[in-house]
């Protein structure tokens, strides 16, 4: 095994700008071989000790630096990513199972974008002022980074997500510890080695791999960590809510989803049926904004229906390095599992699978046979009731339902506990104004999904999360503001 071990990759925790081993380690897997290819330090509380104390340190320095300079250095590390673009997608698509595709067009250039988006925004945030000029008062407000951020990000978009939270952290003038999925923790570690060329002062960007259980609990209870920053699941944000409590810590979560699609028969099928393929699959239906329940008017029902499992059949499943795959890998075996026995629960209620798990058979190349593959599948006739369309499956599984008033769609759209995103399809444009302002959904695309603008508030409603993310609510989240009154 000595000589085996050698060929893995081993990762190290960054900590004040120096890559540190860890005396114990995890079995990180590729999904779309199943064989371990990579060690990921398996950290505790001394090393998230060790994270905090350099951001402490760090802190200073890099708070009382300018919006410009920090500005600069995050450019600069946006080029750095940018030019190595290539050597991420694939790691990120290896590490993850996702398909090169989607991580060369889609994880690795939003990652350098969050970077130029950021490095953009804080040179435009203004401060208040108000006078009462008859009674001889003025104010102001000013803002100031808060100190030492920790960042919790998950295993779907493991770089697009952990920059998404580091790039409004810093900009505002706080240093971080961050803690990438144990599952996922390559091109985190492949980021940290470009911070010292990109100017990022040591200790500014900290970088402890490990589990939930051991770092971010570590994390979270830390007293000198005053701002939590997690995306993952609704359970997890229960219990960082409880633990981080008795510090009074800002918390920003961003949960998950059970999202709708709700299809009115004056939809053109022509874009939404390419566009609802993609809601429902894209990243193996691994994004928390992946659409999972689709509403269908009666009058359009069966045509619909046929021809998205018509279409849904002719994805592509396989090695994820293969340009021509439209969907590569789930994340895991316990979690391929878990999609598969929501699968088996529709089947014992008495709906029907028309494509897809157990229904199609999947033919994969010959080094992708142990790998963690699905086929895109689609279910009808599921009750409202049923888990299927109550919890969060976040595999490539959707539900599709007929209906037939726009005031009952609304009702049983919003009959979850989760209210993220949703789209609606229709070209009654007053039709579709109605639905947005009553969906409980903290993001509404119509007739698209998953455009997004950086500027504009990103969160869900309901167990989907607290607060939003995005350039005037990052900024917020990631600064304490002052009111400051002066006599005259």
């Amino acid at each position: 095994t000595m000589a085996h071990s050698k060929a893995l990759l081993v990762l190290e925790n960054f900590i004040a700008g120096k890559f540190v081993p860890c005396s114990s380690y995890i079995d990180s897997y590729n999904p779309s071989t199943g064989d371990v290819y990579c060690r990921v330090p398996d950290s505790g509380k001394e090393e998230v000790e060790a994270a905090v104390k350099a951001a402490k340190a760090a802190f200073p320095i890099w708070s009382s630096k300018s919006p410009l300079e920090r500005s600069q250095i995050l450019n600069k590390l946006a080029d750095l990513i940018e030019h190595d673009l290539e050597a991420f997608a694939q790691a990120e698509s290896k590490d993850q199972g996702k398909t090169i595709t989607f991580a060369r067009t889609t994880d690795i250039p939003r990652a350098v974008y969050n970077f130029r988006f950021f490095a953009s925004s804080i040179l435009h945030h203004m401060t208040e002022c108000t006078e009462m000029a008859s009674m001889g008062f003025m104010h102001y407000t000013s803002r100031a980074p808060v100190g030492v951020a920790g960042l919790i990000s998950p295993w779907n978009l493991p770089l697009y997500l952990l920059t998404w939270k580091i790039a409004p952290a810093i900009a505002c003038g706080n240093t971080v510890v961050a803690k990438p999925s144990e599952m996922t923790s390559v091109t985190a570690w492949m980021m940290c080695k470009l911070l010292e060329k990109a100017g990022v002062p040591h200790g500014v960007v900290n970088v402890v791999f490990g589990t939930g259980a051991k770092v971010g609990e570590a994390l979270v209870c830390h007293p000198d960590v005053p701002l939590i920053s997690f995306t993952g699941s609704t359970l997890t944000a229960q219990r960082i809510t409880e633990k981080s409590a008795p510090h009074c810590k800002r918390l920003s979560l961003e949960l998950g989803g059970k999202n709708p699609a709700i299809i009115f028969d004056d939809a053109d099928l022509t874009q939404c049926i390419p566009t609802t393929l993609r809601s429902s699959f894209a990243n193996q239906g691994e994004i928390c904004l992946c659409t999972s329940r689709i509403f269908v008017q009666r009058g359009i029902y069966n045509e619909f229906l046929k021809s998205f499992v018509t279409e849904a059949k002719k994805w592509k499943v396989g090695n994820p390095s293969d340009p021509t795959v439209d969907m590569g890998a789930l994340i895991s075996k316990e979690h391929l599992e878990k999609v598969r026995s929501y699968v088996k629960k529709a089947q014992a209620e008495g709906a029907r699978v028309l494509c897809g798990e157990g229904v199609d058979s999947l033919a994969l190349p010959t080094g992708n046979q142990k790998g963690y593959f699905m086929l895109p599948t689609v279910i009808a006739e599921v009750k409202d009731e049923s888990c299927c369309m109550q919890e969060e499956i976040f595999g490539p599984v959707t539900c599709v339902v007929a209906f037939d008033t726009e005031e009952e769609v609304i009702e049983r759209a919003n009959n979850v506990k989760y209210g993220l995103a949703a789209t609606v399809w229709s070209s009654n444009v007053g039709r579709v104004h109605r639905v947005a302002q009553r969906l409980q959904s903290g993001l509404v695309w119509t007739n698209c999904w998953l455009v997004r603008d950086l500027n504009l508030p990103f969160g869900g409603m309901k167990a989907s999360g607290i607060g939003r993310e995005g350039a005037k609510d990052s900024y917020e989240f990631f600064t304490e503001v002052k009111t400051i009154t002066i006599k005259h």
